[in-house]
């Protein structure tokens, strides 16, 4: 196994919550939550009508007038965050080797809103009406796409979709590439699918909550479960090998990812046992730490009162009873798609930066988990954190974060 060390030298966020690093960790910390009824069109006729949205974001007046025919809005917020990571990050890619740096995201969604006003423009009005982006703008690798072109990054490069689970495992992959010899790869994931065609297709889970009042919606964990609320957004950041950052002259970093596991459950009819636990023993082996080196546990948190019940029997038995603070940052943006996994690795380095676990929005422990839920903020040093991610059909995906000593 390489030794190289892979660290995380910027942050950009795109978050219902917060637009920026600053804003967003302002806001979590002070539990403000970015869920509300949908503005972006009208859900009356649908049975679940909340969703964390990005409220004011005018693309027009953070990315150049050509790039907005051609792009979902998912893909404009993706290219914003890159924007912010690189520049949190200090990369002068003018400078840098450009075949050295690549991009590496994942999608659960791909260009949905873009999509479906092309397809209406088609029924409605015929092929001619129809935007040439069309062939690229909904594809689930436009994100890597658009950023390597803007950027220049044009190093080994790629998407995965895997659900949920996939900013997790973008991440890791890019760790991969990193350890195969690339300097920089910027990684995560942001969807946006906030738009009746994307609605339907996530209502078709089963898995939506159908509660109207945003702070009683998703409720992981907690007795009062009924589902989770869907959210637009996410994160992306720069990874790089830890030797490549000093010689560019880095002077800190946020934090390494030093583990990573992933697991895929068996067939639901079958007799065997989900493997969440098993993704998790990955990922602590992997990061060379046994459970009680775990400060946080950043968790998937479904709000499905089954899953619920799967993660916190995992989590018991890794770490025993209450053997570990556990949040879930995300009751304040609802589950972002691939983009849920990387906010929360964001949210872990913050709280590594800042010695401070963020809390879990609304919630009230259910009698019937035997977790240490942080449900106000903690302020304790962090120095690991470990973050899950499930996606729909049964992927698990678990990440390992440990802070640096950089001096």
């Amino acid at each position: 196994m390489s030794s190289t060390k892979v660290v995380v030298t910027g942050i950009g966020v795109v978050s219902p919550n917060g637009f920026g690093v600053r804003e967003y960790w302002e806001a979590t910390r002070a539990s403000k939550s970015g869920i509300g009824r949908i503005e972006r069109f009208d859900p009356e006729q649908y049975p679940s009508k909340l969703a964390g949205e990005i409220g004011g974001f005018v693309v027009k007046e953070h990315l150049p007038s050509r790039l907005v025919p051609q792009t979902d809005r998912m893909t404009q917020l993706a290219l914003v965050g890159a924007e912010h990571a690189l520049a949190d990050a200090g990369v002068s890619v003018e400078e840098a080797d450009e075949y050295g740096m690549g991009v590496m995201t994942a999608s659960s969604s791909g260009g949905f809103e873009f999509g479906q006003e092309q397809l209406q423009n088609l029924w409605s009005k015929g092929s001619q009406y129809v935007s040439a982006y069309q062939s690229f703008a909904w594809f689930y690798a436009v994100n890597t796409g658009q950023i390597s072109i803007r950027h220049g990054l044009r190093g080994p490069s790629g998407v995965v979709v895997s659900d949920q689970a996939g900013g997790l495992d973008a991440l890791a992959h890019a760790r991969r590439l990193i350890r195969r010899g690339s300097d920089l790869i910027l990684s995560g994931g942001v969807d946006a699918a906030i738009c009746p065609w994307g609605w339907v297709a996530q209502l078709a889970t089963g898995r939506m909550s159908t509660q109207e009042r945003p702070d009683r919606a998703y409720l992981p964990f907690d007795a009062a479960a009924c589902g989770y609320v869907p959210g637009e957004g996410g994160a992306l950041l720069i990874l790089e090998d830890a030797e490549a950052a000093r010689r560019r002259g880095v002077s800190e970093v946020y934090g390494e990812i030093c583990g990573y596991g992933s697991t895929f459950d068996p067939a639901p009819d079958s007799s065997r046992e989900p493997t969440l636990r098993k993704a998790i023993e990955i990922a602590l082996a992997d990061a060379g730490l046994e459970a009680g080196g775990i400060d946080v546990v950043f968790a998937d948190a479904s709000g499905v009162p089954e899953l619920d019940r799967i993660e916190a029997t995992a989590l018991t038995e890794v770490f025993g009873p209450r053997g570990v603070a556990v949040t879930v940052p995300k009751t304040m943006t609802g589950r972002l798609g691939s983009g849920a996994a990387p906010l929360d690795v964001a949210t872990a380095l913050l709280a590594m930066r800042h010695g401070v676990i963020p809390p879990t929005a609304n919630v009230t422990l259910s009698p019937d988990y035997d977790l240490d839920l942080v449900t106000a903020v903690r302020e304790t040093p962090v120095s690991t954190a470990l973050v899950l991610a499930r996606g729909h059909g049964g992927f698990n995906s678990a990440v390992v974060l440990r802070s640096v000593d950089w001096n």
